[in-house]
């Protein structure tokens, strides 16, 4: 037998009023109607006559009790009564009045037994007809499960996330698994095929167990009220709520058959992880339909019922297994399987086959794209989205963030930091929106508008360009007055006569506020209109300087519409959306053909924005054997700073700052911005020239790798003379998480910065009697290996050491992982 209640969803709002419910044929429905009220009162005339049974036999033992209580009183009384009898003799009318004066002493006590029998009687039956004529009609109700369930897709079709709840497809007779029902039966409702939707002997059962195990250990419920309950009721725990759903379980036993309330049922109980159904549960957990269930599969989906956020196997597997265990017991109970079945299904392995949990980090996209879905694909079933994430560039890209902010954040009083990664299309192929998603679910990267500082000259000068000016044209770099605006350059230096590819190089303010006064403010305005930025901008001097506005994504496709030429660059996230159906709810098309850039003031563009990395203010980003542009942006008293760059075929955003708005110490968007994007594009470059194939968006097939662009070759430099190394075997000591003690030598891991206390304790026993190989530089620092596996790759893997600024590209991946996945030290 079950408790009151399965436990719900944590985001079950509840039932909710079927509109639909009361619009059928009015005949039918009186028919209907007509024939539920006699079954409802023939089975209340049973219930009533029982209870006036019980009253009955409960009076006819008070009137003993009463009449035991007056015999008693009489004999005490006898001595009395003899005088009394004495006296009757001697005065005439004493033994007349005496024989009244005893009735009238008797009728009040026989009055209140009667009404202590009558009145509870009455009441209890006004009760139940209250709650009989209230009763809502059958399937009123419908399970509210929130948001469908969407199952997301990296661009290379790896699932990495879930989210909404899951529906699956309705059982039908041919559908239903025989073992799951045979253990839904066995632990939920053993006399299901028996009872008439109240089992009194049950009820009874629980009653007696929780009252000798001082608590709610077993409900009472039958499988017959749990599916009323879903499908017509509310979730609260009332006397009235339980008074109307063994009414309506009386009803539904008479209107539908055990088999059509079973599948009822399994269709509407939620089984953890957001789904509702047996259906959904089954392809939630093991990736197939409910009919290809096999028997252990069954019995872990029965087990869950009860308490589905506590068992379900993506979180609690051994729960789920143990409960899975007292269900197959339970089957060999009632007969519907034999003892050998249920060891042989002990023995076999469930293998979980459900999305895992999604990334922390991917959350902010997942966000941003949520809104799109619903535009795009509608409101109905479960569906599957092919995103543009690359989860690669993702897990670099909140890697290098958080080694930047860990490193110097708190000495230069950086909070947060935004990063937004484009192609050249325009699909958003990582996008970081905040430090710790965990703590703010808030999007830094398309939620927070900031000032851009110099980042908005992009603006300025494409305008120029366009109007006629070139780099080579020659302004002059002094002091400027427009109205009450006196705008200076950041070091108070003056340059004279400057051309101005150098102007923007070396971001002088004087100069691009002279630009914005000869161009015109307006037209500004209209190329960034152009260019997609929608935020609202002021008309004034100094939004040359970026006084407005805007957030980082909107900058980052400003920046990529001067890359790819198409004005506006859209970014998207989404490829494609399937559904039940073949047929893909959506794919995205070619855009439309928009405007385009004059190819010669875009090209002079892309020459000044080279010039700020080359030799400007932007030197922090340069990669060597790279094609670098990009521009730094730092808004008045250091409140935020930008860098937006580009190689050819990526544009990447980064903005730093504080929540509060609070300045932070003298930090330029040439130092850490900068230095964000250098540590991305360096690694990033490698793993995009692995050229990966990336499967269709509608279809899982694989599509033709793209050749990476070809760089030019590094120039040769004097290598540096080898150090001499040595090999050691043996069973180390843990120093701490990156030191080892080796036959008597310390040995530094390459690339670890290790960890003390419990962490360097877990290494300690994982290595216990295990043999290491190293090969050791005179320096005490090199490499080990363990079973053919590199120990610092696995230590850093499992979150026990950080990896140092200098470390190979291998073990800074390795690390990102585990940032990822919030293991070892990285959790929370």
């Amino acid at each position: 037998m079950t408790p009151d209640a399965p436990e719900r969803a944590p985001t079950d709002p509840g039932p909710a009023r079927d509109p639909g419910a009361d619009t059928a044929d009015p005949r039918r429905a009186a028919r209907e109607a007509g024939r539920a009220a006699r079954d409802l009162f023939r089975h209340l005339w049973i219930l009533i006559a029982a209870a006036g049974r019980g009253m009955l036999q409960a009076g006819r033992s008070a009137f003993s009790r009463i009449a035991g209580a007056l015999t008693r009183r009489r004999d005490r009384a006898r001595p009395v009564a003899a005088e009394r009898s004495a006296a009757a003799d001697t005065v005439p009318g004493f033994a007349e009045g005496q024989g009244r004066f005893g009735r009238l002493r008797r009728r009040p006590v026989l009055l209140a037994a009667g009404a202590a029998i009558l009145l509870p009687a009455l009441a209890l039956a006004v009760y139940l007809l209250a709650a009989l004529v209230t009763l809502p009609p059958l399937g009123g109700a419908v399970v509210e499960t929130g948001q469908r369930a969407i199952t997301v897709e990296a661009d290379d079709g790896r699932v990495f996330a879930t989210r909404g709840s899951f529906r699956g497809q309705k059982l039908t007779a041919a559908d239903l698994p025989p073992n799951l029902a045979k253990a839904i039966v066995a632990i939920e409702d053993r006399r299901f095929y028996s009872h008439w939707g109240i089992d009194l002997r049950g009820l009874a059962r629980a009653a007696w167990r929780n009252a000798a195990g001082g608590g709610v250990r077993e409900g009472g419920s039958t499988i017959t009220q749990q599916y009323v309950r879903l499908t017509s009721l509310n979730q609260e725990k009332t006397l009235w709520r339980k008074v109307q759903e063994a009414f309506l379980a009386l009803r539904v036993e008479t209107t539908m058959s055990k088999d059509e309330i079973l599948l009822g049922y399994l269709d509407a109980a939620y089984f953890g992880a957001g789904a509702y159904g047996a259906d959904a549960a089954a392809r939630r957990y093991f990736g197939k339909p409910a009919k290809a269930l096999t028997l252990p599969e069954a019995a872990m989906l029965a087990g869950l019922v009860r308490a589905p956020s506590q068992l379900a196997p993506t979180r609690n597997l051994g729960g789920a297994k143990e409960r899975a265990d007292v269900v197959l017991q339970a089957m060999v109970e009632t007969g519907a399987i034999t003892q050998k079945d249920a060891d042989a299904a002990r023995k076999q392995s469930v293998t979980l086959r459900s999305p895992p949990e999604a990334p922390p980090g991917t959350n902010y996209f997942l966000d941003m794209i949520a809104g799109d879905v619903k535009r795009l694909a509608g409101t109905d079933g479960d569906m599957t989205v092919r995103s543009t994430l690359n989860l690669d560039l993702q897990s670099l890209a909140e890697g290098v963030v958080a080694r930047r902010l860990d490193k110097d954040g708190a000495k230069r009083k950086v909070g947060q930091a935004a990063m937004v990664v484009l192609s050249k299309a325009g699909a958003i192929l990582a996008m970081v929106g905040g430090r710790d998603y965990e703590d703010s679910q808030f999007n830094r990267a398309v939620q927070a508008k900031r000032q851009p500082g110099s980042l908005f000259k992009l603006l300025v000068y494409l305008t120029a360009y366009e109007q006629g000016l070139t780099p080579e044209s020659v302004m002059d770099d002094r002091p400027v007055r427009i109205g009450d605006w006196e705008p200076e350059n950041d070091d108070g230096r003056y340059r004279g006569p400057v051309p101005l590819r150098t102007a923007f190089a070396q971001s002088i303010n004087t100069v691009a506020a002279q630009l914005g006064q000869d161009v015109g403010i307006p037209a500004v305005i209209a190329t960034a209109r152009k260019l997609g930025i929608q935020s609202e901008l002021p008309n004034v001097p100094s939004l040359v300087l970026g006084s407005g506005t805007v957030s980082l994504l909107e900058m980052t496709r400003a920046y990529g519409s001067v890359l790819s030429g198409r004005a506006p660059l859209a970014s998207f996230g989404i490829h494609a959306i399937r559904g039940a159906a073949p047929q893909p709810l959506y794919v995205r098309a070619e855009p439309a053909p928009a405007g385009t850039l004059a190819q010669e003031p875009r090209q002079m563009m892309l020459d000044s924005l080279q010039a700020v990395v080359d030799s400007g203010t932007g030197r922090a980003a340069r990669v060597p054997g790279q094609i670098i542009g990009g521009k730094t942006g730092t808004s008045q008293d250091f409140r935020d700073a930008w860098f937006v760059g580009m190689t050819p075929d990526l544009v990447v955003g980064v903005w730093i700052g504080n929540d509060d708005d609070s300045p932070m110490n003298r930090m330029f968007g040439g130092e850490m911005p900068a230095g964000i994007f250098h540590d991305f594009v360096q690694r990033a470059s490698a793993q995009l020239a692995k050229g990966r194939p990336r499967p269709s968006a509608e279809r899982a097939e694989p599509a033709p790798a793209v050749a990476a662009t070809p760089q030019p070759a590094p120039q040769p430099t004097q290598q540096p003379t080898p150090v001499a190394s040595s090999e050691i075997r043996g069973v180390p000591e843990v120093i701490d998480t990156g030191t080892l003690s080796l036959r008597g030598r310390t040995v530094h891991l390459l690339g670890v910065v290790g960890e003390r206390g419990h962490l360097a304790r877990q290494l300690a026993k994982y290595l216990r009697r295990r043999e290491v190989v190293c090969s050791v530089s005179e320096d005490a620092a090199g490499r080990c290996r363990i079973e053919g596996d590199d120990l610092a790759a696995l230590i850093l893997t499992a979150g026990g050491a950080r990896a140092s600024d200098d470390a190979p590209p291998d073990l800074l991946g390795a690390e990102e992982q585990a940032r990822a996945e919030r293991v070892g030290l990285w959790g929370r």
